[in-house]
């Protein structure tokens, strides 16, 4: 299957990379195949503390530091072109210890509009974010590009992806706009460095930022 880049001059072609999903495992792993409401639940729930007898390190999403909970709470209602490059690094750092899934999600080719293909995942990811077991949570919205184009015309459609979905998610399952944070990467931080043209570095990272029922 042709898979069209983001890159401008093709005129009035579209994208039709496939929708799925990569949902990174405890061992470094993946999971491939499409995207399910379950897997996109399993994968943002955080892991409970392991218990005391077993004399172990709960992992790292199992807790919530202040002073990340303070710099996210910063950021809420934030547009997204208007974080600094410095504020997207903090967010990628405390993003990186979170529990998350990739989306490759279909947008229509040099558009931040969301493709038919991709309604089906960005559905079930809906129904995820509004799982009770979710209730409480701030998730991280990130949108990365290829690295076909300019810098800046990349940095600019990875914004408006992110907040393609998060207008989505607002408007079709009521979830609240200060629970969902966005943030553009461009092709700044590619999922295959080595290949920067796959169609696996065009997605959207969704990320529990906060989960405040973890401790449950």
């Amino acid at each position: 299957m042709a898979i069209a880049s983001d890159r401008r001059g093709r005129g009035a072609l579209r994208s039709i990379l496939t929708v799925g999903v990569l949902i990174a495992t405890s061992g470094g792993a993946a999971l491939a195949g499409e995207a399910t409401e379950g897997q996109i639940l399993q994968a943002l729930t955080p892991k409970k503390p392991l218990t005391r007898s077993l004399s172990m390190t709960p992992p790292p999403e199992a807790t919530t530091n202040p002073a990340d909970t303070r710099f996210i709470d910063t950021v809420r209602n934030r547009a997204t072109r208007s974080l600094s490059s410095g504020e997207r690094q903090q967010i990628a750092t405390i993003a990186d210890q979170r529990p998350s899934i990739d989306l490759e999600i279909n947008f229509d080719y040099n558009s931040a509009t969301i493709g038919a293909q991709a309604k089906s995942a960005v559905e079930a990811l809906g129904r995820a974010l509004t799982n009770p077991d979710l209730k409480g949570s701030t998730f991280l919205l990130a949108g990365y590009t290829d690295a076909a184009g300019s810098d800046a015309y990349n940095q600019t459609l990875s914004e408006r992806r992110a907040d393609a979905v998060k207008h989505y998610l607002v408007e079709k399952f009521g979830i609240a706009g200060t629970d969902l944070v966005t943030v553009g990467y461009g092709e700044t931080r590619l999922k295959k460095p080595d290949a920067p043209l796959d169609a696996a570095n065009r997605r959207v990272q969704v990320v529990n930022m906060q989960n405040k029922t973890a401790a449950k």
